[in-house]
């Protein structure tokens, strides 16, 4: 469970395939499979169909320091085939 991030232009994802989320501990999980940071991108490229882009949503609490969310992001951009995609919450009206 995260508590995720507020973003008032934050859009629905209608073709997700993979979630890494990052909890409030900065421990990783793979579709909710607890992994570590450098078995990610084999895990991730296991994940690839041939000749398809693999959106990949990062859910990270908002709790997680900024350095985590970005060495997370980093490995995730260096799978060729992946989207990266990063999961909010809109805010709720009136806040």
């Amino acid at each position: 469970s995260v508590t995720l991030p507020k973003a008032t232009t934050a859009k629905p994802q209608q073709s997700s395939r993979a979630t890494v989320t990052v909890d409030r501990q900065g421990k990783l999980y793979l579709n909710r499979s607890p992994i570590e940071l450098d078995t990610l991108q084999p895990a991730i490229k296991q994940q690839i169909e041939p000749g398809q882009d693999l959106v990949v949503v990062l859910n990270a609490d908002g709790a997680v320091t900024h350095d985590r969310v970005v060495e997370v992001m980093d490995q995730l951009r260096q799978v060729e085939g992946t989207k990266l995609a990063i999961s909010t919450r809109r805010p709720q009206s009136g806040k």
